[in-house]
């Protein structure tokens, strides 16, 4: 199998039993080893007070990027620490991008920069996550 497969079938697996992701109205673009792309337009229900995309909704979608690419080798992990940066605002309507990279993956612990981009291209906000693996496995091998 290779790493992309691997990774692809994590997800596969993953995105299954991932109720959060989808009930927010998420869709996962693309998979790679370490790497993840979603995508979620901000609806209504996904707005504050103030008339824009809540906080906590732009942290949901950079947070599930983060799992899966930190997922993506098939070897169960979780987050371990984890802090956003807002940068600008998203908009009603709006369709978020959530790009997770892997930064580095040294035995256990892993870290992984997400970048959540509006259809424009602009920067909504930084993340960035540490992960742990812990023991098992998404699928047999």
């Amino acid at each position: 199998m290779t790493p992309k497969e691997r990774a692809e079938k994590s997800a596969a697996v993953m995105w299954s039993d991932d109720r959060a992701s989808t009930w927010l109205g998420m869709t996962l673009a693309s998979i790679d080893e370490g790497r993840a792309t979603l995508h979620l337009s901000v609806q209504e229900h996904h707005t504050n007070g103030h008339g824009i995309c809540h906080g906590g909704i732009t942290f949901a979608l950079a947070d599930s990027a983060f799992a899966f690419a930190c997922n993506s080798r098939n070897q169960s992990t979780v987050a371990q620490h984890n802090s956003i940066t807002y940068i600008a605002p998203a908009h009603l309507g709006d369709t978020l991008t959530a790009f997770a990279r892997e930064v580095s993956l040294s035995g256990r612990s892993g870290i992984y920069d997400v970048t959540v981009t509006n259809q424009d291209g602009i920067t909504i906000a930084e993340f960035r996550g540490g992960s742990r693996a812990i023991r098992g496995t998404l699928f047999d091998e």
